[in-house]
């Protein structure tokens, strides 16, 4: 069952609490993951491999496999153009770095590092990606970000983006995650690497100024004249991440009235204040995580924070405090399908299985098309890319969009984007995204909505992500007829990974988390807080059956 939040979640974590980097990084070097134990191997979730060097899930080892196996699948793809590689600010991710570019100049793959080591954020990456494949129909780009997004400080992470520049797909990670774990079982082809200081200097390696180009891009997604010649007072809090420099960059080229809050870097995270479960976690979309910012609301018109790898956002307005992602992705449709004239009306709006149907309903208002599939945004990828989408957004605060002339600007989610479109909202319509939500409410109806979470072992994720309609033998939610059990996407028909029980008024998903140890619940209700009350006991009761059940046949 869902625990209560911890007693410190929102206070400043312990210093005693904060993570050892010295042993963090020493245990990336020392310990052996043994292959055949499923916690030590290769696994790619909903986001990449992630995992801690003090459980031999993040080790040297791993790295080099999964890197060797990328330029084994280059060639097999026939991808020989550059490989963009960046990195965020987690103590794991400096050293894992080291490890890739080493493998990288064995295998001869011409790859761009950025200027002065500058850390690079995962939308970054996928801009430049997209920027260097425009025209191109050979000698494509593809790229990987050393990042594991906002987990804890003892993790690292790894994540590959082919030459969509959007998240690979499952086809694309099972096939590098199973040549990766062979690697690991035969240990051959580990020791395919040369030494650090000659990989820098190979006549493959080279430096690409992300940030110069990227700033300097942003014109052409967000109307950045409007929040200039506004003069809204702007506070951001990079949360320690990549874009840590970025924001500074930003404002001087743009004019912007901004203040970054908060420009440390440090990979104990003790800056931050703890999350639900008494871990540091740098999630913009946590009360618990942005109290700082949340405290420091009325100083601005608009305040906003993105994770680690800058590519998750949280909007937090003088009206109301942090937005929940919810409203906010609601906020932007809105705003964005009324004022993109170039926007093709052909164009959908993208949404997954777990996020609000205030969505649904704002989208359905304006007349466009919604495309509804699993978590994850490596499904809006392709659409962002050809077009046929306008907006993908995730209610875990993901999203990207289109540029302002309706081609393509990143197929990775962009927490820059969506933090400045916020302020391009607050300037154009002089009311903040808080105050517009409600405008909404008064419109649509109001949304009642709630994410639970739990602790969960492998064993137990393993069976949430295949639980059929039939093991859920339910005909009432709350009260009400349930109308339909989803386990595959509605927009793509690919499988939820979990369930999502439908009725008239409400509904709830459940699924494992692809990226740590815990599985989530998600309800909505469009009646009252009461009626989410029941949806979500009654989905916690169900869960808890069918999960105990499963095991017990098992």
């Amino acid at each position: 069952m869902p625990v209560k939040p911890d007693p410190r979640a929102g206070k400043r974590a312990d210093p005693s609490e904060l993570v050892n980097v010295p042993k963090l990084v020493t245990a990336y070097y020392t310990e052996l993951p043994d292959s055949s134990v499923a916690a030590e191997r290769v696994a790619f979730g909903t986001s990449g491999h992630r995992g801690s060097s003090l459980k031999r899930a993040f080790n040297e080892r791993h790295i080099l496999a999964i890197s060797q196996a990328i330029c084994v699948y280059r060639k097999r793809q026939n991808i020989d153009g550059p490989l963009f590689l960046g990195s965020d600010t987690h103590a794991l991710s400096a050293p894992a770095l080291a490890s890739v570019i080493e493998v990288l100049a064995a295998n001869k793959v011409e790859v761009m590092l950025a200027e002065g080591d500058e850390y690079t954020p995962t939308p970054v990456i996928s801009h430049a990606i997209l920027t260097y494949n425009h025209g191109r129909k050979t000698g494509l780009a593809d790229g990987i970000v050393i990042t594991p997004s906002h987990n804890p400080p003892h993790d690292g992470g790894f994540k590959y983006n082919p030459p969509h520049g959007g998240p690979a797909e499952p086809e694309i990670t099972s096939w590098i995650e199973g040549h990766a774990n062979e690697l690991l079982e035969i240990g051959i082809e580990l020791d395919n690497r040369v030494p650090y200081k000659s990989a820098l200097l190979a006549a493959t390696t080279h430096r690409h100024d992300y940030l110069s180009h990227y700033v300097a891009d942003l014109d052409k997604v967000v109307d950045m004249d409007a929040i200039r010649s506004s003069g809204i007072k702007i506070g951001v809090d990079p949360m320690g991440g990549a874009g840590v420099h970025y924001w500074g960059r930003i404002a001087e080229r743009y004019g912007l009235d901004l203040t970054v809050v908060n420009d440390a870097v440090d990979p104990t995270f003790r800056f931050m204040t703890v999350d639900w479960d008494g871990q540091i976690r740098m999630d913009p979309s946590s009360k618990f995580a942005m109290q700082r910012l949340i405290g420091l609301k009325d100083r601005f018109d608009v305040a906003f924070a993105c994770d680690t790898d800058h590519d998750r956002h949280g909007i937090v307005t003088r009206s109301v405090g942090l937005m929940p992602p919810n409203h906010y992705l609601s906020v932007a449709i809105n705003y964005l399908l009324e004022h993109r004239p170039n926007w093709s009306e052909a164009a959908a709006v993208g949404k997954t299985v777990v996020s609000s149907q205030m969505i649904d309903r704002v989208t359905a208002k304006l007349g466009r098309k919604l495309y509804e599939v699993p978590v994850g945004f490596k499904w809006f990828a392709k659409g962002l890319l050809e077009g046929s989408l306008a907006f993908g957004g995730e209610e875990s605060a993901g999203v990207s969009f289109l540029r302002l002339d309706g081609g393509v600007w990143t197929t990775d989610k962009d927490g820059i984007v969506a933090a400045l479109l916020s302020a391009e909202i607050t300037s154009r319509m002089n009311r903040d995204p808080g105050e517009l939500y409600q405008d909404l409410v008064g419109k649509f109806g109001e949304s009642h909505y709630e994410r639970a979470e739990a602790k969960a072992t492998t064993k137990q994720k393993a069976l949430l992500a295949k639980l059929s309609p039939k093991q859920v033998p339910i005909t009432e939610l709350a009260g009400e007829k349930v109308q339909n059990i989803l386990t595959a996407a509605p927009g793509n028909g690919a499988a939820i990974g979990g369930l999502k029980v439908v009725a008239e008024g409400g509904w709830f998903a459940a699924r494992p988390s692809g990226t740590e140890d815990i599985y989530k619940i998600y309800a909505e209700s469009f009646r009252d807080a009461d009626h989410l009350g029941r949806i979500l006991h009654q989905a916690q009761t169900i869960v808890g059956e069918a999960i105990g059940n499963l095991s017990n046949e098992d």
